[in-house]
């Protein structure tokens, strides 16, 4: 499956990536209960209309252990802090946040940009 790799969309041009990491709290039944949670089925679609609505393309998680890495791709004229400060202002994203919690290692009311924290890209083999 993973070593098959993951078919990625064309946009026509170039876009941002942002990379995310979080850490799961240490509880397979937890785990499976947050994978079931993001699962087609299970989504919130009002969720998934806000993510779109603030101009993400694209967004993915993968899962090892206990550690997620969110990969995120936006317009290049998309603006984080802002997107992330009108996602928060959402139908039921306060609702998500605190729902999906219970399986995360974040503090108490945690906002979404607050719990996954932007990685750095430290190497790129076309960087330009």
């Amino acid at each position: 499956m993973a070593a098959e790799g993951t078919r990625v969309r064309a946009y026509g041009g170039p876009v941002k990536r942002y990379v995310q990491t979080m850490e799961l709290r240490d509880d397979p039944e937890l785990i499976a209960l947050y994978r079931k949670a993001h699962s087609r089925e299970e989504a919130w679609r009002e969720i998934l209309d806000g993510i779109r609505q603030v101009g993400i393309l694209e967004m993915e998680i993968y899962i090892l252990g206990t550690r997620l890495v969110m990969i995120v791709e936006t317009p290049l004229d998309f603006r984080w802090d802002e997107a992330m400060a009108r996602l928060a202002t959402l139908p039921r994203q306060q609702e998500w946040e605190a729902h999906v919690a219970r399986f995360q290692q974040c503090a108490e009311g945690a906002t979404s940009a607050e719990k996954w924290q932007l990685m750095e890209r430290m190497f790129c083999l076309y960087d330009e």
